[in-house]
């Protein structure tokens, strides 16, 4: 009788297990810390490091909660957003590196990874690239985008969020390849990951490679001059810099935040 338990208890731990993976629509692809190379800028216990930008504090919002870095704060609308107080890690500049961590956004939401972040400007935007964070399938049907993208010259169906804005995307750069890009829905934990050296830059999300491009060629240089940053003359010129995170007005969640100097 006692083996029979056993072989039960057994059966309905292996369909418990089978249930939980399937309620992951797409697995996170972990990259665990296997020597002394990955750092943890967020571990879960610690904001040690952590300062808005051009600040000596954090701003109001941002806290640990439930071992999540979370931007605690009611979804403002993009017609309203006049610039948030976005924080960086102030512990160390980076050059070349593999920045990983996890994230998620409500519906509506709208954040971002920043890089090579240099302080004394209005914000991280206009002199640091972005990994787009947002919300693909619903932003544009919350927010009005039309005023925004009519000034930058997007006169085609200017309510839309562009390939360009939208997630894993070099913001205002760099479109990510919509064809591989698998992204879970709101309210679910995404994975996303860059590298950068000065010979290629690549975006991945949830495990897929979906952008790369070269950092300062002459193409790069053409897309700086020739869109929104256009008017931003240090945009993207600084090689070393903190990485931050950006409050566009949104919730944000944020875990196993790491990094990697190459």
């Amino acid at each position: 009788m006692s083996r029979i338990v056993a072989l039960i208890c057994s059966i309905a731990l292996i369909i418990a297990c089978n249930e939980k993976k399937s309620e992951n629509k797409v697995a996170i692809a972990k990259i665990e810390p296997d020597d002394n190379s990955w750092v943890y800028l967020f571990d879960g216990s610690s904001l040690n490091g952590w300062r808005g930008y051009n600040s000596d504090r954090l701003p109001p919002g941002w806290i640990i909660k439930d071992s999540t870095l979370t931007f605690d704060t009611k979804l403002g609308l993009e017609q309203d957003y006049t610039g948030g107080e976005d924080i960086i890690f102030g512990a160390k500049k980076f050059d070349n590196f593999e920045l990983y961590l996890e994230w998620k956004l409500p519906k509506g939401g709208n954040s971002g990874i920043f890089y090579h972040v240099e302080e004394g400007y209005e914000g991280p935007p206009v002199v640091s690239p972005e990994y787009q964070l947002i919300d693909d399938e619903n932003y544009a049907q919350i927010h009005d985008l039309t005023a925004y993208n009519t000034s930058l010259g997007y006169d085609q169906k200017p309510h839309e969020l562009k390939p360009l804005q939208r997630t894993a995307s070099d913001y205002a750069m760099h479109p990510a390849d919509s064809t591989k890009k698998v992204l879970n829905p709101v309210g679910e934990w995404n994975s996303s990951k860059i590298i950068f050296t000065p010979e290629k830059v690549e975006h991945w999300l949830n495990g897929k490679q979906i952008l790369s491009f070269v950092p300062w060629s002459d193409d790069w240089y053409e897309k700086k001059n020739s869109d929104k940053w256009k008017n931003s003359p240090d945009y993207g010129k600084f090689k070393t810099g903190y990485i931050g995170l950006q409050d566009h007005s949104s919730p944000i969640w944020f875990r196993n935040i790491k990094i990697k100097e190459l």
